[in-house]
Protein backbone atom coordinates (compact mmCIF):
# COMPACT_ATOMS: atom_id res chain seq x y z
CA UNK A 1 0.00 0.00 0.00
CA UNK A 2 1.27 3.58 -1.07
CA UNK A 3 0.02 6.73 0.27
CA UNK A 4 1.56 10.27 -0.71
CA UNK A 5 2.72 12.03 2.05
CA UNK A 6 3.48 15.51 3.95
CA UNK A 7 5.59 13.57 6.42
CA UNK A 8 5.51 10.39 8.39
CA UNK A 9 7.55 8.63 10.63
CA UNK A 10 8.45 5.44 12.92
CA UNK A 11 8.40 5.34 16.66
CA UNK A 12 9.49 2.23 18.45
CA UNK A 13 9.18 2.80 21.94
CA UNK A 14 8.74 6.48 22.41
CA UNK A 15 11.37 6.88 20.21
CA UNK A 16 11.61 8.59 16.75
CA UNK A 17 14.02 5.71 14.57
CA UNK A 18 13.21 7.59 11.20
CA UNK A 19 11.19 10.40 9.89
CA UNK A 20 10.69 11.57 6.11
CA UNK A 21 9.08 14.91 4.80
CA UNK A 22 7.10 14.76 1.19
CA UNK A 23 6.63 12.01 -0.58
CA UNK A 24 6.08 8.28 -0.16
CA UNK A 25 4.76 6.04 2.83
CA UNK A 26 5.17 2.11 1.57
CA UNK A 27 3.45 -0.67 3.87
CA UNK A 28 5.26 -3.70 2.40
CA UNK A 29 3.52 -6.97 2.54
CA UNK A 30 6.14 -9.81 1.53
CA UNK A 31 4.29 -12.91 -0.34
CA UNK A 32 5.37 -16.60 0.47
CA UNK A 33 5.76 -16.77 -3.72
CA UNK A 34 7.00 -13.20 -4.12
CA UNK A 35 10.66 -12.96 -5.57
CA UNK A 36 13.44 -10.17 -6.71
CA UNK A 37 11.21 -10.23 -9.32
CA UNK A 38 8.58 -8.60 -7.50
CA UNK A 39 10.61 -6.24 -5.57
CA UNK A 40 12.02 -4.98 -9.22
CA UNK A 41 8.13 -4.86 -10.44
CA UNK A 42 7.72 -2.62 -7.46
CA UNK A 43 10.65 -0.39 -7.89
CA UNK A 44 10.20 0.46 -11.20
CA UNK A 45 6.58 1.13 -10.00
CA UNK A 46 7.36 3.40 -7.09
CA UNK A 47 9.91 5.42 -9.40
CA UNK A 48 7.40 5.41 -12.14
CA UNK A 49 4.24 6.43 -10.82
CA UNK A 50 3.18 10.02 -11.42
CA UNK A 51 0.84 10.91 -8.33
CA UNK A 52 2.61 14.18 -7.80
CA UNK A 53 0.64 17.12 -8.33
CA UNK A 54 2.55 19.84 -10.99
CA UNK A 55 1.85 23.62 -11.65
CA UNK A 56 -1.74 23.03 -12.88
CA UNK A 57 -2.69 20.62 -10.01
CA UNK A 58 -2.74 17.60 -11.83
CA UNK A 59 -0.94 13.92 -10.69
CA UNK A 60 1.81 14.14 -13.12
CA UNK A 61 5.10 14.33 -11.61
CA UNK A 62 7.40 11.04 -10.05
CA UNK A 63 8.86 10.85 -6.79
CA UNK A 64 12.27 11.74 -8.39
CA UNK A 65 11.12 14.89 -10.20
CA UNK A 66 9.27 16.02 -6.55
CA UNK A 67 12.79 15.09 -4.85
CA UNK A 68 10.42 13.32 -2.27
CA UNK A 69 11.61 10.69 -0.17
CA UNK A 70 10.19 7.03 0.89
CA UNK A 71 9.24 5.89 4.31
CA UNK A 72 9.08 2.13 3.97
CA UNK A 73 7.50 -0.31 6.45
CA UNK A 74 7.26 -3.82 6.22
CA UNK A 75 4.31 -5.23 7.52
CA UNK A 76 2.99 -8.94 7.16
CA UNK A 77 -0.80 -8.03 7.93
CA UNK A 78 -1.15 -7.06 4.73
CA UNK A 79 -1.60 -10.84 4.06
CA UNK A 80 -4.28 -11.28 6.76
CA UNK A 81 -7.06 -13.99 5.48
CA UNK A 82 -10.12 -12.68 7.34
CA UNK A 83 -12.46 -14.74 5.58
CA UNK A 84 -12.99 -17.56 7.97
CA UNK A 85 -13.31 -16.76 11.74
CA UNK A 86 -12.74 -14.16 13.83
CA UNK A 87 -9.23 -14.62 13.68
CA UNK A 88 -6.96 -13.51 10.09
CA UNK A 89 -4.61 -15.97 9.30
CA UNK A 90 -1.31 -15.20 7.98
CA UNK A 91 -0.14 -18.41 6.19
CA UNK A 92 0.32 -16.51 2.66
CA UNK A 93 3.11 -14.13 4.04
CA UNK A 94 6.46 -14.88 3.28
CA UNK A 95 8.54 -16.75 6.68
CA UNK A 96 10.55 -13.68 8.16
CA UNK A 97 13.92 -14.46 6.92
CA UNK A 98 12.72 -14.75 3.31
CA UNK A 99 10.32 -11.29 3.85
CA UNK A 100 13.58 -9.76 5.63
CA UNK A 101 15.72 -10.52 2.65
CA UNK A 102 13.12 -8.51 0.19
CA UNK A 103 12.20 -5.95 2.00
CA UNK A 104 16.33 -4.68 2.29
CA UNK A 105 16.59 -5.76 -1.44
CA UNK A 106 13.74 -3.38 -2.21
CA UNK A 107 15.56 -0.52 0.18
CA UNK A 108 18.80 -1.19 -1.01
CA UNK A 109 17.34 -0.95 -4.82
CA UNK A 110 15.63 2.55 -3.98
CA UNK A 111 18.58 3.82 -2.64
CA UNK A 112 20.68 3.00 -5.81
CA UNK A 113 17.98 4.96 -7.99
CA UNK A 114 18.96 7.85 -5.44
CA UNK A 115 15.92 7.83 -3.93
CA UNK A 116 16.05 8.91 0.06
CA UNK A 117 14.42 5.98 1.52
CA UNK A 118 14.17 5.96 5.71
CA UNK A 119 12.50 2.48 6.95
CA UNK A 120 11.52 0.86 10.13
CA UNK A 121 12.91 -2.07 12.05
CA UNK A 122 11.93 -5.43 10.43
CA UNK A 123 9.45 -7.51 13.17
CA UNK A 124 9.51 -4.54 15.94
CA UNK A 125 6.34 -3.26 17.32
CA UNK A 126 6.13 0.34 15.56
CA UNK A 127 4.15 3.34 15.84
CA UNK A 128 3.41 4.57 11.83
CA UNK A 129 2.18 8.24 11.79
CA UNK A 130 1.90 10.12 8.70
CA UNK A 131 0.13 13.33 6.79
CA UNK A 132 -1.89 11.82 4.15
CA UNK A 133 -1.96 14.29 0.88
CA UNK A 134 -4.44 14.21 -1.08
CA UNK A 135 -5.74 11.79 0.03
CA UNK A 136 -3.73 9.86 -2.11
CA UNK A 137 -3.75 6.05 -1.18
CA UNK A 138 -3.01 3.36 -3.85
CA UNK A 139 -2.25 -0.55 -3.45
CA UNK A 140 0.38 -2.46 -5.81
CA UNK A 141 0.28 -5.87 -6.23
CA UNK A 142 2.81 -7.29 -8.09
CA UNK A 143 0.96 -10.37 -9.10
CA UNK A 144 -1.65 -8.42 -10.58
CA UNK A 145 1.36 -6.84 -12.88
CA UNK A 146 -0.21 -8.06 -16.63
CA UNK A 147 -3.69 -7.60 -16.07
Amino acid sequence: MIQRVERAQVTIDDFVVCKTGRGLAVLLGVGSDDTSDDVEYLKKKLLQLRIFPDREGKMNLSIGEVEGEILLVSQFTLYGDCRKGARPSFSRSAPAPMAQTLYQELIDSLIVEGVAVQSGRFQAMMRVSLVNDGPVTLILDSKKQFY
